[in-house]
């Protein structure tokens, strides 16, 4: 069993480096499918084997590329170290069937935009703004609005024992303009800090955690992470945008058949 969840937590690197994300969403429905773990329990064990830098060979795989804006990414996690515990208040006492719902309903709308399905239907194409980050020239932004964004990602990531980068991600590219590349790349810069750790206290306060597998998939994410950075990296933006918008339909396809 040990084995098996070091190699979710090699899966869930991989997806976190590639996709900026935490890596909660291979790990929670893993822990719950495969696993036996009831919903609470995978949750705390997600947010605990996130709360080590364990995605930092990725940032600086970004870093290095110059995808990363370290600014925003602070403000980020002040934001989703405040809506963490509150997302897990949530979690431990309001049935959270009608938000998993209306967050599967998120995912496939940002999911049609990656696509670009409106445009595919009437043979057009639009253009998009992205956020230059990689040059001196960017549209600023206020920090309060990457405050609230890490707010709002972080209260989601207490409820379902994700990292946050599901939310984070596509609100930079739909609002914030930013490049899909630095978007995961900023994303994962923020997770970097141990901004789930009021979650987890409160879920292990209330007896959902288990140590040695958030330690082997701590572990396996370290190792994942590095190599879905470098696949990231050598992606063009738009391959890049078009694998994310179908991880965002799988994703909410999942999230509609389990909260169903």
């Amino acid at each position: 069993m040990e084995i098996g969840i070091f190699i979710v937590g090699i899966l869930a690197g991989i997806m976190s480096g590639l996709f900026g994300i935490g890596g909660g969403i291979i790990m929670v429905p893993t822990l719950i499918a495969i696993f036996g773990m009831g919903m609470l329990d995978a949750n705390a064990t997600s947010l605990a084997a996130m709360l080590l830098p364990v995605g930092v060979f990725g940032v600086i795989n970004y870093y290095k590329a110059g995808y990363i804006n370290l600014k925003d990414s602070l403000w980020i996690s002040v934001g989703l170290l405040a809506g963490s515990y509150f997302g897990a208040e949530l979690a431990v006492s309001v049935n959270v069937t009608v938000l998993s719902k209306l967050y599967a309903a998120f995912l496939l709308y940002v999911a049609v935009g990656y696509l670009n399905i409106p445009a595919l239907i009437s043979g057009r194409k639009y253009k998009t703004v992205t956020k230059p980050i990689v040059d001196n020239i960017k549209i600023p932004q206020k920090y309060w609005k990457y405050i609230l964004l890490g707010i709002f990602a972080g209260v989601i990531a207490g409820l379902f024992g994700k990292g946050g980068g599901l939310i984070i991600v596509p609100i930079l590219v739909r609002f914030f303009h930013y490049d899909a590349k630095a978007a995961s790349a900023t994303s994962l810069a923020a997770l970097q800090l141990p901004v789930g750790l009021p979650s987890v206290i409160v879920y292990a306060h209330d007896g959902h955690l288990n140590l040695l597998f958030a330690g082997l998939m701590a572990l396996g994410i370290l190792f994942g992470v590095f190599f879905g950075s470098k696949l990231a990296l050598n992606l063009s933006s738009a391959v890049f945008k078009k694998v994310y918008a179908f991880f965002l339909l799988g994703v909410a396809v999942y999230m509609v058949l389990k909260y169903i």
